[in-house]
């Protein structure tokens, strides 16, 4: 017997493609009712700002194999069967291996990989045919115990502050659970480490100013009631949902880019959602349209993060996955009563 399935037609710059979408009622999001054509529909809706802040990119698909209360794997090389009109490029990962990832250049791509069951998306802060040199910076806001999304909103114009100061731009845009994402578009100009090295430089020019608020703290029993500012999604095959992207969580949330007006006057995250994003792209646009037209140099972090090295603040921890890299401080995870003794080892 056959199986379900159905098409849709998807418009893009190459022209229509029909997409088939297998098994369309399947339920994906349960609490919402949102189904497997809900998902093809919405990537069709939000397909041409979708492509432009995540598009011309390695890509990593988070893929399930039921719906978002269940297991779900990331996928690096392009899953089987992908349509010839479909790029993928090599990169390299910390390990030294290099293996193709797929790079979405039309709406099409995105809806033919939520096809493959790909719910989230996860973009690299890098081009495809640059892989090794990053054209944004990011950084992630993240809301430890006892705060929340006020608090990271917070220390996002704080950061922006500290980024405008260092000559560049910063966008915004809501994580789809409590945090914030800032992205500042930069110029290719500095690999990886270079790039990370800019992030913890920014992040602890913010702790400086507001150490109650924000914490650099790698551990996370270090953190207290603080936003924490993670300055490894910037390390090399670290990435976050990208904007416009569907989260795993129960209400089918949206990471959405905002402006800073918004977020001024208040938003919030859990609003953003796969049933009202198309509508609000319709009435207000994307924020971020044209944001790599801001894009200006990372020379003032690094001149900081300088600075730090010589006022005796070293290397930061690398995500535990990575190889052990030079200057980088013990990865022994210090317990409570030795946290004083921690700090004063790493500086």
């Amino acid at each position: 017997m056959a199986s379900e399935s159905t098409t849709i037609e998807v418009d893009g710059p190459n022209g229509v493609r029909e997409i088939r979408i297998s098994s369309p009622s399947r339920v994906l999001w349960p609490e919402v009712g949102i189904t497997k054509l809900d998902l093809a529909t919405y990537l069709a809706a939000v397909g041409g700002p979708f492509v432009e802040a995540n598009g011309d990119r390695p890509i990593s698909l988070q893929r399930f194999g039921g719906d978002v209360t269940g297991e779900f794997f990331f996928s690096k090389n392009p899953p089987k069967g992908a349509p010839e009109w479909i790029r993928s490029v090599v990169v390299t990962y910390p390990s030294a291996r290099a293996h193709p990832q797929l790079v979405i250049d039309e709406p099409a791509a995105a809806v033919w990989a939520g096809q493959m069951n790909t719910l989230v998306f996860h973009a690299w802060p890098s081009r495809a045919d640059t892989s090794d040199y990053p054209d944004q910076l990011r950084i992630d806001l993240d809301p430890q115990p006892g705060t929340a999304f006020a608090e990271a909103r917070t220390a996002a114009f704080g950061m922006r502050e500290v980024l405008a100061e260092a000559g560049l731009t910063a966008f915004v845009k809501t994580s789809g659970n409590r945090g914030l994402h800032l992205y500042a578009p930069i110029t290719p100009d500095h690999e990886f480490l270079d790039v990370r090295h800019a992030v913890i430089a920014a992040a602890r020019e913010l702790e400086r100013r507001t150490p109650e608020t924000v914490t650099t703290a790698w551990w996370k029993e270090l953190r207290g009631e603080r936003i924490f500012l993670d300055f490894n999604q910037a390390a090399r095959d670290r990435t976050i949902a990208g904007a416009y992207s569907p989260r795993a969580l129960p209400g089918a949330t949206v990471s959405t880019p905002v402006t800073w007006e918004e977020l001024e006057a208040g938003v919030d995250p859990l609003a953003f959602t796969m049933r009202t994003v198309p509508k609000r792209l319709l009435e207000v646009g994307d924020p971020w349209a044209g944001m790599s037209a801001s894009a200006a140099g990372i020379e003032t972090l690094l001149g900081w993060w300088q600075r730090d090295l010589d006022a005796g603040l070293g290397e930061m921890p690398f995500p535990p996955d990575y190889p052990k890299m030079p200057g980088e401080p013990p990865r022994v995870q210090p317990s409570r009563k030795n946290a004083d003794n921690w700090d004063a080892a790493v500086g």
